[in-house]
């Protein structure tokens, strides 16, 4: 999927991007494959979550549950094809926070959970703890950018968090601190939704410019990962 194409489906009007930000997404995208041939990164299987609040909802900031969230179980066993995919999300989370001033990052599979629920399983991130699946309800949208976009396939950038809440926008606060959020679909070729990348950062007015195009070229690999081992980037 080119650039252009992906910004267009995402609902991200390529119109107000230079060609600049082409160049830099393209350019991001030969880091990540010389960075993928040589990364070795370690396996969690297992990560620690939030206490969830009553109903399940809301989770309790800075209360972590007893029980860690368990990867294995969710994704049906430690398959060839769930390691693969967990190794290069790893990586590509690694390239993520060495280039980019985020605080906190995650990438989401769409998948079928233990209960046979649709849902966005996180994979792999780095930051707070924080919930490990999201619904994709429409209830839970309602509430919700990464079930909203899970849902919609249409990427959220919200520079100003306070301000967006403010004026009435559903939100889900994993961490009071986050000021600035951008959470984008992972589509393949035909558009449908893969998954969900959310980066949280604790200033305002972040995901412009490098920024974004380097989001958006992890995009863009992860949706080779996921479901389109044969797909390239392209800059027209």
């Amino acid at each position: 999927m080119s650039i252009e194409n992906y910004l267009v489906a995402s609902g991200i009007d390529p119109i107000q991007f230079t060609d600049e930000f082409y160049a830099s997404v393209a350019r991001f995208h030969k880091e990540i494959e010389t960075f993928l041939a040589q990364a070795q990164p370690a396996l969690h299987w297992q990560y620690q979550v939030p206490e969830l609040g009553e109903g399940g909802t809301c989770s309790i900031f800075g209360q972590l549950a007893e029980e860690p969230y368990d990867l294995e179980k969710c994704l049906g066993g430690k398959t060839v094809l769930n390691e693969t995919i967990l190794r290069q999300v790893t990586a590509l989370v690694e390239f993520y926070r060495k280039h980019s001033t985020s605080d906190w990052f995650g990438v989401y599979q769409k998948r079928l959970n233990s209960q046979g629920e649709s849902v966005l399983i996180k994979l792999a991130y780095y930051g707070a703890a924080s919930r490990p699946e999201f619904p994709l309800t429409p209830e839970f949208a309602a509430m919700s950018n990464n079930s909203t976009v899970g849902l919609s396939g249409k990427g959220r950038i919200i520079n100003q968090v306070d301000q967006y809440r403010a004026a009435g926008g559903e939100y889900y606060t994993c961490d009071p601190k986050v000021k600035a959020e951008a959470c984008l679909p992972i589509l393949d070729m035909d558009g449908v939704v893969l998954g969900i990348v959310d980066s949280e950062t604790f200033i305002e007015h972040i995901f412009i410019g490098e920024e974004l195009a380097l989001l958006v070229a992890i995009v863009l690999r992860l949706s080779m990962v996921f479901g389109n081992g044969n797909s390239a980037v392209q800059t027209g």
